[in-house]
Parts: C-alpha cells; sequence; structure tokens
C-alpha cells in the first residue's frame, strides 16, 4: 500500500485507491463462500505497514472478522479511536446479465463496474489505500479498521465482532458504517426480523377430511392475521416521513405444505418478516402473532389432534437504528463530508449501525456510491464518488474527530 497522491483531495481520484478497488473485486466474496482470501491478504498488507490484525473465524473456519488499530502501540487506543467499517461480502450474481466478468474491475464512463463495486468494497478499498496516511496522522487521529462477513445474510460477523471488541475492552468512540450513501449522513434504519412458522396438523384421506387437521389451512389463517396487521399499521401507525415507506411492515414470503391434493397436510411452514421503524419494536409484533395462533388456532386444531401445534423460530434478527441529527458525531460527519447541505437521511435497509449502536459506540452510515446500484448487473461506483470518499479521508485528518483520542 502506498500512501494516494495529494491530487486524491481534487475531483480525480488517486491511482492508489482505483488499484485497490480493483484488487479487492477480485476476490470473490459471495456471502454462501469464503472471504478468506480477501482478508488473510488484507492482513498481510497491513502487516507489512506494521499493523497487526486480530481475526475472529466463523464456526466453520471459512470466514472471518479483521480488527485493526492503526497505531504502533494499538494498546494505547483501546478507548477512543475512531472505527471504518465495511463488509467484506456481496450478493450472488447467478442468472443476472452482466456486461463484463463480476469479478473483474471493469473501468468505462467514469465508472469501476463489479460486484461490490458500491457495496461496499469501494469505501472498504478506499480505506486501505489511505492506511500509510492514516498511520502518519494517528497522534491526532486513531482509527481502527473493522472487515465483517455475511452482512448481506445474518448478520453474524458483525455481533460476533462487536463481541470480541468488549470482550478485549476496546471502546471506540464513534463508528462510521461506509455503505453507499452518496456521502450523505443516515442516521436511522429500520430493523428486521425473519420468522419461520411450523404448522403441524394431523394427515388423513381427504375423504374423511373432519378427521385431519388441516396444517396449510391453519397457516393460511395466520397468514392472513398478519397481513391483517400489516394493513392496521399502514393506515394508523404514526408516520415516520423519513422513509420511503413511512411505516412498519409484514409479509410473508415463503411457504410449503402438503404432499398430495387427496391428503388433508399435516405439515406447512412459512417464512414472514417484519421491518419496524425505531419507533417500534418487533417484539409487539411477534407477540400479537403469538398470542393469536395460541388462543384461536391451537386449541381448535387439539380438539381433534392432541398433537397439533405451532411454533416459531426467528432467523435473522436485528434492530432498527437511530442516532439524532445533531449528535456530535452525525454533525462532524456532515461537516467533514461537505454533505451538510443534504441533510441527514434514513433508510429502509438494514445496516450493521444497530449492532454497533446497540454495544454503545456511536455511529453513523456515510459511505461512497449509490445504493441504487447495489445488487444489481453491472454495480458500479463513480469515480467521483471516489474522489469526494478521498476528499472525506483528507480533511478527517485535518478535522479529527473531537474525543476520539
Amino acid at each position: 500500500m502506498n500512501a494516494p497522491a495529494e491530487s486524491a483531495v481534487s475531483a480525480t481520484p488517486s491511482a492508489e485507491a482505483l488499484a485497490m478497488i480493483d484488487r479487492l473485486i477480485a476476490f470473490p466474496t459471495v456471502s454462501r463462500d469464503s472471504n478468506l482470501g480477501l482478508i488473510e491478504w488484507t492482513r498481510d498488507e497491513l502487516a507489512r505497514l506494521g499493523v497487526r490484525s486480530n481475526l475472529v473465524y466463523d464456526a466453520s473456519g471459512r470466514k472471518a472478522n479483521l480488527f485493526a488499530t492503526l497505531s504502533a502501540e494499538p494498546d494505547r487506543v483501546k478507548t477512543g479511536g475512531l472505527v471504518l467499517s465495511g463488509h467484506t461480502d456481496t450478493v450472488p450474481v447467478d442468472g443476472q446479465d452482466w456486461s463484463s466478468d463480476p469479478f473483474r474491475a471493469s473501468h468505462r464512463d467514469g465508472r469501476i463496474h463489479g460486484r461490490g463495486s458500491a457495496d461496499m468494497k469501494g469505501f472498504i478499498a478506499i480505506a486501505l489505500a489511505w492506511v500509510p496516511r492514516f498511520l502518519a496522522a494517528q497522534d491526532r487521529l486513531p482509527l481502527h479498521l473493522s472487515l465483517t462477513y455475511d452482512e448481506e445474510t445474518t448478520f453474524l460477523g458483525v455481533k460476533g465482532l462487536v463481541a470480541d471488541l468488549a470482550e478485549r475492552g476496546i471502546r471506540p468512540a464513534g463508528c462510521i458504517i461506509g455503505e453507499p450513501t452518496d456521502m450523505q449522513a443516515i442516521v436511522a434504519h429500520k430493523g428486521k426480523r425473519d420468522v419461520c412458522c411450523r404448522v403441524r396438523g394431523r394427515e388423513s384421506h381427504s375423504a374423511l377430511t373432519p378427521q385431519g387437521v388441516n396444517a396449510i389451512e391453519f397457516a393460511a389463517r395466520l397468514i392472513a392475521y398478519i397481513r391483517g396487521i400489516a394493513d392496521r399499521l399502514a393506515k394508523e401507525e404514526p408516520r415516520d416521513s423519513r422513509f420511503a415507506v413511512p411505516h412498519s411492515t409484514l409479509q410473508t414470503g415463503l411457504i410449503h405444505g402438503g404432499i398430495a391434493v387427496n391428503v388433508v397436510p399435516r405439515d406447512c411452514e412459512f417464512n414472514f418478516e417484519m421491518r419496524n421503524l425505531p419507533s417500534m419494536t418487533h417484539d409487539e409484533m411477534e407477540n400479537e402473532i403469538v398470542a393469536f395462533s395460541q388462543r384461536e388456532l391451537v386449541p381448535q386444531m387439539r380438539s381433534v389432534a392432541p398433537e397439533a401445534g405451532i411454533a416459531f423460530e426467528r432467523g435473522l434478527d436485528l434492530p432498527a437504528f437511530g442516532i439524532e441529527p445533531d449528535a456530535p458525531l452525525v454533525r462532524w460527519a456532515q461537516e467533514v463530508a461537505r454533505t451538510a447541505h443534504m441533510g441527514t437521511g434514513a433508510v429502509s435497509f438494514a445496516t450493521e449501525a444497530s449492532v454497533f449502536a446497540r454495544a454503545g459506540i456511536p455511529t453513523v452510515v456515510l459511505g461512497p456510491g449509490s445504493i441504487d446500484q447495489a445488487h444489481k448487473p453491472d454495480e458500479y461506483i463513480s469515480y467521483a464518488q471516489v474522489a469526494a470518499c478521498e476528499a472525506f479521508f483528507a480533511r478527517m485528518i485535518e478535522q479529527p474527530l473531537a474525543g476520539a483520542r
């Protein structure tokens, strides 16, 4: 890693940042696969600069988080310092019509195309390209670098990383999640919880329907009840106009049940999700659903089949995120990014910000590129956004966050 040239603070991105983006795109870190190639390469590059990385692997040993304090004396920065954080995993490219190899950066029309270029290897790569300059400014701007796995699926990576920080007594003063926001400060996002519901009835021949308990039909009644909650929230929940959908939502996305049309189905399984505003909790919605199932449905089922029942299992569970728009970290980030004129924003997609915030680390979401490009074929980040992020880092060195030391 060579330090970017001084021209990096202009409208032209540095060659070092562009080369680093190319390098990271070349690692095919789709969430279902390993991210160790990228993580271990980053560890070795940081080691060449005298920076020690801490890697925490998942249970399979195929994925890892990386956390590094950009200091010759990392123990001195256990309390304080600003975290620059990004996830290393990407969504798949299966079935997408790409104009170029998604895992080989393609530069055209002032853009870098490739899977993860916007979401969010661009931010990670720019930060890595700037490590030499961050190290040179470590006395006035102590920084940590955080790279995680499985943000696109389970968020287990960041949860493990934050737990490890607590165990090692590391208490950063703040965190910037570099998701693609066009460098606007995002101060809120909805929470997301996925729930799998398993309905167990009793099989019978369809000619003897009353002797069975139809799991699909009872599941359908519960799905209709969930839709009823969604409709009620759409009409009655206090609006949060910062979001494109200004109320909490519920929806059923998967269902499976039955073996034949002439068999009363014993089993039915469906998955539903909840996306809540910061003012609402997942528990409020889930508790209402569970209570209805146990109060209204299960007694009817067990009057025919005592073994019948309804069970719920949580999957992804991420709380909503919110930080006050006038919080010191937010005001500083806007000033340094020169995007105060854009105001603060809120997004409906989930990020790792809520996990850092729940750990007591003030957090703002701000990074280069547009979420409109994420997950699509020919995903890209523009040269202009790369340059804007580099300018942000340059001003960050000159105007460090108060209280970070």
